[in-house]
């Protein structure tokens, strides 16, 4: 039988630490963790679950830092894990029989949850999905100072474990992270992943024009079968709705329709800069507003694809309640008690809060 190992780097995670590892210790068969530095309790949590624990001085290099903990190891396989990452589904037995080929990676599902703005202004929880590779046959390492990925030809599979990440939602991490981003871009300044990253790092600092300017470099040069392509677009487009560049959003918009056609967060995106920009300027967006509708109704038509690594809702409650809105401000409330509703069953709380209020 094939043995496991979940193996970590960590720092001051005593936040999050002890719920990681009670959910993953049924998944493994050892633990190992590197400590890069911590000054709370986490290396005392560690060692109440068994931990082999290994100390590795900080270079500003996750990749390093993880091939040092996975060098740890001595199992057939090994399980990468963030502290902030929580297993919500899945068992040892599951992974039985993929555990037998080593001549593979294995890519799980995660929940990343994060705060969003309403149309009006609100924060409100909100959660995408993607496809993450962290389980790796013995001798598997990373590379890529941030954002690693492993360095591997093997073909990646699913495995049937899902996981919940809240990291998201702690701050400090674009000051921590964008540095790092920007000593990779500046050995490669045409890398479109890294102007992605760095993009997506300075938004969440709220540099929305720094971050346009990266954004802007990135979809130059993305390859257009890129997987963070579509996401680097959409996360372009909202950066440019912050900053009210319409004309910018609508122009792209245009250029990726028949590209992004199949997402139903492409059709999300431009149902928002299509409401924003006539309500900004109804005179000269006016051609815009029977689009409104049109989006979000193919949203709907598109449904929840979870390949599409989308923010999930878009093809679901989120475009429901969006087309509740848009129908109660043109002035059909029937309608708009309908979508509301269909929203609602998802316990969304904006369509629970409009269905109250009109009720």
């Amino acid at each position: 039988m094939k043995t496991l190992a979940l193996v970590m780097i960590v720092k001051n995670e005593e936040r999050c630490l002890e719920k990681c590892l009670y959910q993953a210790k049924k998944l493994v068969d050892k633990i190992y963790i590197t400590d890069t530095g911590s000054t709370d309790r986490t290396k005392e949590i560690a060692a109440s679950y068994g931990a082999i624990i290994s100390d590795y001085a900080w270079t500003q290099d996750f990749a390093a830092a993880r091939n040092f903990s996975l060098d740890q190891s001595d199992c057939d396989w090994n399980l990468v894990l963030d502290a902030d990452e929580y297993l919500v589904k899945g068992r040892r037995k599951d992974l039985r029989h993929f555990l037998e080929n080593m001549e593979q990676v294995g890519m799980f599902e995660r929940k990343d949850f994060y705060l969003e703005k309403t149309l009006d202004s609100k924060e409100q929880m909100a959660f995408s999905y993607t496809q993450v590779v962290r389980l790796l046959p013995r001798g598997v390492r990373f590379t890529g100072r941030i954002h690693e990925q492993e360095n591997s030809s093997l073909p990646a599979r699913p495995v049937p474990l899902v996981f919940e990440h809240d990291g998201y939602l702690q701050e400090g991490k674009g000051e921590r992270n964008l540095p790092i981003l920007l000593a990779e871009l500046e050995e490669d300044l045409q890398n479109p992943y890294f102007l992605y990253k760095t993009a997506t790092a300075l938004r969440g600092l709220k540099r929305c024009e720094e971050a346009c300017d990266y954004f802007s470099k990135f979809y130059q040069l993305a390859p257009i079968a890129a997987p963070y392509r579509p996401d680097g677009i959409f996360q372009y487009m909202y950066t440019l709705l912050e900053l009210q560049d319409y004309d910018t959003a609508l122009h792209i918009a245009g250029q990726e329709e028949l590209r992004l056609a199949a997402y139903a967060d492409y059709h999300f995106t431009c149902g928002i800069l299509y409401m924003r920009a006539a309500q900004a300027d109804t005179a000269k967006y006016i051609a815009y507003f029977p689009l409104i509708e049109q989006a979000f109704q193919q949203c709907l038509k598109i449904g929840e694809i979870s390949s599409h690594e989308g923010v999930y809702g878009c093809g679901s409650f989120r475009a429901a309640y969006n087309l509740g809105v848009w129908y109660e401000v043109t002035g059909d409330l029937q309608k708009a008690l309908q979508y509301y509703k269909q929203a609602a069953r998802h316990s969304y709380p904006p369509a629970l809060e409009r269905l109250s209020a009109l009720r």
